[in-house]
């Protein structure tokens, strides 16, 4: 599991540009099961996802497809972590 801490490093108005497209690419991994939830940090200087994947370097090539990421808008760091414990409504995500 693999927690992607994202940092605005170019001004909300440039951000807001792109979020239709950064939009549907994290539909897209919503779709195929990657992502598991996401949402903007408070105050506003980024957002975070939730990604179930294999590895550290499928992480790294789902988050080069972020426009928000072609575009150098953000900076992204990648937690690697195992749950341990949760809600049992999620177990279906961990195992």
């Amino acid at each position: 599991m693999f927690l992607i801490l994202l940092q605005y490093i170019r001004p909300v108005a440039a951000i807001e540009h792109y979020m239709e497209e950064h939009r549907a690419f994290l539909e897209k991994y919503y779709k195929c099961g990657k992502f598991i939830f996401s949402g903007r940090r408070k105050p506003k200087s980024g957002s975070l996802i939730l990604c179930k994947a294999s590895s550290r370097k499928e992480v790294e090539e789902i988050m080069a497809e972020d426009p928000l990421d072609k575009y150098h808008l953000t900076l992204f760091e990648i937690i690697e972590f195992e749950p341990t414990s949760y809600v049992h409504e999620l177990e279906h995500y961990f195992s």
